[in-house]
């Protein structure tokens, strides 16, 4: 008898990826391509999925089960009543500032969506450009819906940002009297069957027609699935980005925070702008692996950098306007690559201390999963800096995905 096999696909910044795993949640295949286009450009994850698909062994298309999506938190696109996308998706990072007037009379005592980076924001300058007559859908939403050809529902986790309240399941009533509220998603829990994959797409990639489609989640959700969080661990998640969690009791809601449910555990989080995104402008992979040789992670540079992606951030500082500080650059490449490591792991040492503060602990342990958690200097550094025991966990994300798709009733 054949084994049935279970598919997590993963959107990231620069690519996506594919895990799939047997009915024994054992790892049997994974993939990855970059992005042909730009992030935002939703041709890019629809040829990066496509290309992921039609690459499948064909033992592993026919006997496909279920499939989950995870995408980055917060990337917002408007797309037409049929879900053709409308123009390029606003991504995760960048601020949008210039509603803030609607935004505020919409979120009182919603500190988390007061943020220039919430997706409601977003969403305001979507419907000012484009009207009310669209659909507003996060990027895993967007494909996973693209896969079902049906656009109406929305992951859980998804939409914390756009409003969506965990605690009573609704969005705001401030939404109830707008001409917009058709425009979201109607909201569906996290490893829920969805329904089946469209039959022209399972004829054209040659998929399993009974192939069943759940609602994902967030990128460092899957992540934490992925890593196995117990109660007293932390995670960090080093990708283009810093994103830290840590489960607690109770939901708090501040800005730059977010608050997650994932297998009944409320989880606590933030998301910086910085991250091995900034180290890419400046070396190559091989680059940063011969460089990161040379460095002696006990000793300082003296170089105090706050090698942010772009101009602002949202977490440990809520601040539109923080600008990067990336000089002085010394003549030693190593010496520079060194530096940039510890201006991130400062970051992550104050997202832990906010964490701690805004909880009232801090973790016993670090597990570390993405491309920056290979790296053991960086590793060293960001235990001396932070205090804390790290530890590499070397599943993906899409693992964490696949697992949500085994797992989906």
């Amino acid at each position: 008898m054949p084994d049935n096999f279970y598919g997590g696909l993963d959107f990231g910044t620069s690519g996506a990826r594919i895990s799939i795993i047997n009915r024994h949640k054992k790892l049997v295949y994974s993939n990855s391509v970059p992005y042909s286009y730009s992030f935002e450009n939703p041709d890019s994850w629809i040829n990066s999925c496509e290309n992921l698909l039609i690459s499948l062994p064909i033992e592993i298309k026919i006997n496909l089960n279920k499939l989950a999506i995870s995408g980055t938190s917060g990337t917002l696109i408007a797309s037409n009543l049929r879900g053709d996308p409308i123009g390029e998706a606003i991504p995760y990072y960048q601020a949008c500032i210039e509603h803030k007037i609607i935004l505020e009379s919409l979120t009182s005592g919603e500190d988390h969506l007061r943020t220039p980076y919430s997706s409601l924001a977003k969403a305001l300058k979507l419907l000012d450009k484009y009207g009310t007559n669209i659909l507003l859908r996060h990027q895993s939403d967007w494909i996973t819906g693209w896969l079902l050809k049906d656009w109406t529902h929305g992951e859980e986790g998804n939409n914390l940002k756009l409003g969506w309240d965990l605690k009573k399941e609704s969005w705001p009533k401030s939404y109830l009297n707008t001409s917009w509220q058709k425009c979201l998603p109607q909201i569906i829990k996290s490893g829920k069957i969805i329904g089946q994959v469209n039959s022209d797409l399972a004829e054209r990639f040659n998929l399993n027609k009974k192939l069943i489609l759940t609602s994902g989640t967030t990128d460092s959700n899957a992540a934490l699935i992925a890593a196995g969080l117990g109660k007293e661990d932390g995670l960090t998640v080093l990708g283009t980005t810093i994103v830290i969690k840590k489960i607690i009791d109770n939901p708090i809601k501040k800005q730059g925070i977010t608050i997650h449910r994932v297998n009944d555990d409320w989880i606590c989080g933030g998301a910086s702008n910085a991250g091995c995104g900034v180290l890419s402008k400046f070396f190559s992979d091989l680059e940063i692996k011969e460089l990161s040789r040379q460095i002696n992670p006990s000793k300082n540079t003296s170089l105090n950098l706050l090698p942010l992606n772009s101009k602002g951030d949202r977490f440990p500082v809520n601040n539109a306007n923080l600008e990067p500080i990336l000089d002085p650059r010394p003549v030693s490449d190593s010496l520079y690559l060194h530096a940039l490591f510890e201006g991130l792991a400062k970051i992550e040492l104050k997202g832990w201390e906010k964490l701690g503060e805004l909880t009232g602990s801090l973790p016993k342990k670090i597990i570390t999963i993405g491309g920056g958690s290979k790296n053991p200097q960086w590793r060293k550094i960001r235990e001396k800096i932070i205090n804390i025991p790290i530890v590499s966990c070397n599943k993906t994300t899409s693992f964490g995905t696949a697992l949500l798709a085994i797992n989906a009733k």
